[in-house]
């Protein structure tokens, strides 16, 4: 596809293969969430992708779960740095939360969560995963309704087919219109 300027790069999707890949091979985020005057504000979370909902955790008295109990909607984003997908791919989906703190849930999630951080099972998961079970702790369940996805790969692929061909044509790259 000829391209003459970066101001669409919404036509660069990421591949729903790709998505799930990132997705599943990623295990931080950036979790967002609206504060009582309408401030976005975000912090880096570790998350588990699973059954189609980012599962992430925190203790109740953090500031994220008075907003999200006044206001679920939330984002989370997901960079493929450090993934097998690679840098310049990303993904953000818009959803809402839902705070659990079910023994049902905990019981899944904390070794899952363990083994994800720790790199595997073992005595040093089993710790993280008593350390996580605690009076306060939730699980957040992000269940995403809209997604906005990234990739960089198809964008520069495009510029270089442009860049190419206008090189062959004999003009100068930056005179691609």
């Amino acid at each position: 596809m000829k391209i003459t300027n970066y101001d669409e790069v919404g036509i660069y999707p990421l591949d729903e293969d790709v998505q799930e890949e990132l997705l599943t091979s990623q295990n931080e985020c950036a979790f967002v969430w609206g504060t009582k005057d309408h401030w976005p504000v975000g912090v880096m979370m570790s998350y588990i992708w699973r059954d189609g909902r980012f599962w992430l955790t925190a203790t109740s008295q953090r500031k994220r779960i008075a907003a999200i109990r006044r206001d679920p909607r939330v984002s989370v984003i997901v960079s493929g740095i450090a993934t097998p997908v690679g840098p310049a791919r990303t993904v953000t989906a818009k959803g809402r939360c839902i705070l659990r703190d079910d023994d049902e849930t905990k019981e899944w999630f904390y070794p899952a969560l363990a083994k994800v951080i720790m790199g595997g099972e073992g005595p040093l998961a089993d710790m993280f995963t008593e350390m996580l079970d605690s009076e306060r702790r939730l699980i957040f369940e992000v269940v995403p309704e809209k997604w906005i996805t990234y990739d960089a790969t198809k964008m520069m692929e495009d510029s270089i087919e442009s860049w190419t061909a206008a090189t062959e044509a004999g003009d100068e790259p930056e005179k691609l219109d």
